[in-house]
């Protein structure tokens, strides 16, 4: 069993006890592993493991090496998150190139990513919520709440963007269950729009990261982002 096998099969046997721990099927969660900065043939042994899920931050990466896999092989049933900021003017390679975009963080790119895409074309977009408010950190602010709902209400009327979820990014913190408070405010504030929007699902919640996911997994968790640990570290 080599590296890469081995930090695939811990990940996986700590995201199944976490999920069994609070009562979730491990079933429902789903692992994306964030490849940046790795390279395709990397992509092509996790999936060769079983990966199906990889996520990238950056565009640029991402359009040589998902060339490169289509290329090595064609077969394969892979789906690609933008987990990373996305600058309007890569919309149209985004579009392009991913399954589901984790960072629209303004009703701005999410018109624009609307604009981007071929009338019979949808697309699978969370929302970005800043949910610590922390200035380093992009995303929608939460409060005041009217303001989010309104900017939420805007980005529905775009018919071509099938909006899912939440995604956030929680703070450094000094142990991985202080995250949890966090984690526990996306998931509240999801609860709030499948009621002020029942007609969308509000199916995902994608937060919890290589030192944190745990904690995410005890709060909702449907998308795990998770790089370091299946790969290694990055150079």
């Amino acid at each position: 069993m080599n590296d890469l096998e081995k930090n695939l099969r811990a990940v996986q046997a700590r995201i199944h006890a976490a999920a069994e721990s609070v009562r979730r099927d491990p079933n429902g969660i789903t692992l994306v592993a964030v490849s940046k900065t790795f390279s395709a043939e990397n992509i092509i042994a996790a999936y060769e493991l079983g990966v199906r899920h990889f996520g990238e931050n950056r565009v640029e990466e991402a359009q040589a090496k998902i060339q490169k896999v289509k290329n090595q092989n064609p077969s394969a049933a892979i789906t690609w998150h933008l987990v990373g900021h996305l600058q309007r003017r890569k919309t149209r390679d985004a579009v392009e190139l991913f399954d589901v975009i984790h960072s629209v963080d303004s009703v701005a790119l999410a018109q624009k990513i609307n604009q981007r895409l071929a009338a019979n074309k949808r697309i699978a977009i969370l929302l970005e919520v800043n949910i610590s408010g922390e200035q380093s950190k992009s995303g929608f602010a939460p409060e005041p709440r009217a303001d989010f709902f309104a900017a939420v209400k805007e980005i529905l009327n775009c018919q071509n963007l099938d909006a899912q979820g939440l995604m956030t990014i929680a703070p450094i913190v000094a142990q991985p269950p202080d995250a949890r408070p966090y984690f526990r405010a996306l998931r509240e504030l999801r609860d709030e729009l499948r009621e002020k929007f029942p007609h969308c699902a509000w199916q995902h919640l994608s937060m919890g990261m290589t030192d944190d996911f745990e904690a995410a997994i005890a709060e909702g968790a449907t998308m795990l982002r998770i790089g370091r640990a299946i790969f290694g570290e990055r150079t």
